[in-house]
């Protein structure tokens, strides 16, 4: 049986790195400005044959419960009341404050086990405020450095105490971790038969957006609690949260993501790494929705955005957010169309959904645009169907001719899905124009149902055999 531990402490005293030593990966943004982890993060630990689940939080402080520091707090306790066992992280190298005393008390009204935590113990002086953890009352401190892996021996031994033998090396649950995207790549193949579509398997999905676009407020309507950190603030959210909840049977696993501003405005380093760990959550996810805020649409930013997601190869929906602020909604509708017809090319057929994610009006539609989106993104064609689709294009449209030779397209297969890709076998590739295979594109668009998904073609030449030999005289 496993069970779940909970990192606190005040902000800035490593809790973030000892996070990423537990799950032995990079997740969460770890900088030397206090306050950089605002939502709770949850992670696959191990730890010295340990398997649990951990639970990365914001900095604990004393603030006004309607200000952003009050409801990073709200989120942390959240934490508190989940986990099985709090790991109460202090500052070893600078010492106890005033706030670690009044985090120690909450901790001993809560009743829950808790295992002190004395970090960045290999600092030189650290010694005084190692001791100095005893005053708080929690138990002997373990002396860990979370940033150099020193002590992870014994802060398993402290964790096995403070929980339980029983319950620490219980029967493993099966963890689900993260996977790196290379590892669900499609193998080529050019089967004939077209496989159905899986509709039980887990389903990634990446919301991205420009910041105060609604993101946050559309998964917590999703999930029907307030899960993660929103505000009227812009830029409140930093790492990438991944969520998992049910929607008809089928397992959704949601990335909350930051909102990505132009590049000339990002100058800080930790927006830098915000928008970089927004990149790699779109890189993992398999559909991405790209949220807009209805009463300003289509800004440049929001078109960069689309064009990221449809270079990166995934399945993108558009979701037009805050629609219970739009007053004259038909006319407003006819316009969106139009413009994201105008404006997207790229993505022609692409699915867009007017939602509010305040109100939870068209999160439905929502997601059964994402799921449709999906099946297509995971489409295949037999080869059959596609060679006798390409001598008709060809009769309709012949290939231009180069230096009076007419460019012939010989052979046609689906190579992979994830998003749909093909390869065309045919004379002088190097020399068809760009025009022909926008043609051809559209043409799989419209004739196989494969709307809004990037669709990428390849032409290779066949080799000459006589290239290089001298002509007989």
């Amino acid at each position: 049986m496993s069970f779940t531990v909970a990192i606190v402490g005040r902000p800035n005293v490593g809790k973030s790195t000892l996070f990423n030593r537990l799950v032995g990966k990079k997740l969460a943004l770890v900088d030397d400005t206090p306050g950089v982890t605002r939502d709770r993060r949850p992670g696959d630990a191990r730890l010295m044959g340990l398997t649990f689940t951990i639970i990365d939080t914001a900095g604990l402080e004393e603030a006004d419960e309607e200000s952003l520091q009050g409801r990073m707090r709200a989120q942390t306790e959240a934490a508190i009341d989940e986990a099985d066992l709090s790991l109460f992280v202090v500052d070893a190298k600078n010492g106890l404050t005033p706030v670690d005393t009044a985090l120690a008390e909450m901790l001993r009204r809560r009743g829950k086990p808790v295992v002190l935590v004395a970090n960045k113990s290999e600092a030189r002086g650290s010694d005084s405020g190692f001791y100095d953890a005893y005053t708080l009352g929690l138990g002997e401190p373990t002396p860990i450095s979370a940033e150099h892996g020193q002590g992870m021996l014994d802060l398993r031994d402290a964790i096995v105490e403070a929980i339980g033998k029983d319950r620490a090396y219980g029967k493993e649950d099966v963890a689900v971790t993260d996977v790196d995207i290379s590892e669900t790549a499609d193998e080529a193949g050019d089967e004939d038969e077209e496989p159905a579509y899986d509709d039980t398997k887990p389903l990634r999905v990446a919301i991205v957006g420009r910041p105060n676009a609604g993101k946050s407020t559309l998964i917590n309507r999703f999930l029907g609690e307030d899960r993660l950190l929103t505000g009227p603030e812009a830029g409140i959210t930093r790492d990438s949260i991944s969520v998992e909840w049910d929607w008809r049977g089928r397992t959704i696993k949601m990335f909350d993501t930051a909102g990505m501003r132009r590049k000339a405005r990002v100058t800080e380093k930790l927006e830098k790494l915000s928008v970089a760990d927004a990149l790699r959550a779109i890189r993992f996810a398999e559909t991405v929705v790209i949220v807009f805020d209805a009463t300003i649409p289509f800004e440049k930013q929001d078109l960069q955005i689309v064009d990221l997601v449809l270079r990166e190869g995934r399945a993108a929906v558009l979701a037009f957010n805050k629609w219970d602020m739009i007053e004259d909604r038909q006319a407003v509708l006819a316009d969106l169309r139009e413009k994201t017809d105008r404006l997207l090319p790229q993505a022609r057929g692409i699915r867009a959904v007017p939602i509010s994610g305040q109100t939870g009006w068209g999160l439905d539609k929502l997601m059964q645009s994402i799921i449709d989106t999906d099946r297509v993104w995971n489409k295949r064609i037999s080869t059959a169907r596609l060679n006798r689709w390409l001598e008709t294009q060809q009769i309709q449209h012949p290939p231009p001719a180069v230096s009076g030779r007419r460019i012939k397209l010989k052979y046609m297969t689906q190579v992979k899905a994830r998003p749909p890709a093909f390869m065309i076998s045919c004379t002088r590739s190097d020399a068809l124009p760009e025009s022909y295979t926008r043609y051809l594109i559209n043409g799989l668009r419209n004739d196989f149902d494969m709307p809004s998904v990037p669709i990428r073609i390849h032409f290779r030449s066949a080799d000459n055999p006589f290239e290089g030999k001298k002509r007989r005289t």
